[in-house]
């Protein structure tokens, strides 16, 4: 067990050496090359459960343009059933991949529901915004609360690691991802944990201007290092 854990420490950190040496995927095309936005999530940003269509990414993807924003590329790379650690590892073995200006970090659910010790969680987290960071993206976190159930310790160390995280790296926060969608059951699924696509609409309704801010901040970087 401590030898795996050596071992995905030494893969973490040659990851993070190949994030922090990648350019900026569009950049170095211009302004003209569309902005790349990329959802790192689990099952409530890849669309289970609703109508092709009607998951996050395309709906974000419409409400984008709808606002303006026709230049820009939006990648989903969530996957359902997706740990801190399972997107950690994603990230390590295909960092080009998940190369973005923006990028949504919508994670931890799945750890909380497993009562995955908060400090695991912290430190996968804090690993992939450290990535994105070193590369100049700009990092949106979709925040998680955790059940009651676990308890008031657990509770507590869980909710606040996300305000910590975008304290320490300068990230926007969204504090809770289903915001706005959790407990009315018009808007969720019968499972009462994923979003239907009315839910859907809800979340990206509240997250969109938060996600629009960043895209107009990583437009402005690319123009001033553009004039250099």
């Amino acid at each position: 067990m401590m030898r795996d854990a050596k071992l995905q420490r030494r893969r973490f950190s040659a990851a993070l050496l190949l994030l922090s040496a990648l350019p900026f995927s569009t950049a170095a095309s211009g302004q003209s090359a569309p902005l790349r936005l990329v959802i790192l999530g689990d099952s409530l940003s890849s669309g289970l459960g609703v109508p092709e269509g009607y998951g996050f990414a395309p709906v974000l993807a419409r409400r984008l343009r709808a606002d303006g924003y026709r230049n820009v590329e939006v990648f989903n790379g969530s996957m359902p059933g997706d740990t801190t650690s399972d997107a950690a590892t994603r990230i390590a073995a295909d960092p080009r991949g998940y190369s973005a200006d923006v990028a949504i970090v919508e994670l931890g659910g799945n750890d909380m529901l497993t009562a995955t010790d908060p400090s695991v969680v912290e430190r996968n987290l804090n690993w992939i915004i450290d990535g994105y960071r070193r590369e100049g993206t700009r990092v949106v976190i979709g925040g998680m609360l955790s059940k009651p159930e676990l308890g008031f310790v657990y509770n507590v160390t869980f909710d606040k690691l996300y305000p910590k995280l975008a304290a320490r790296w300068g990230a926007s926060l969204y504090p809770f991802f289903l915001q706005g969608a959790f407990g009315n059951p018009a808007l969720m699924q019968e499972d009462g944990v994923h979003p239907n696509a009315a839910g859907v609409q809800r979340i990206v309704a509240g997250i969109a201007p938060l996600v629009e801010r960043n895209l107009d901040a990583a437009s402005a970087r690319r123009m001033r290092s553009a004039a250099r």
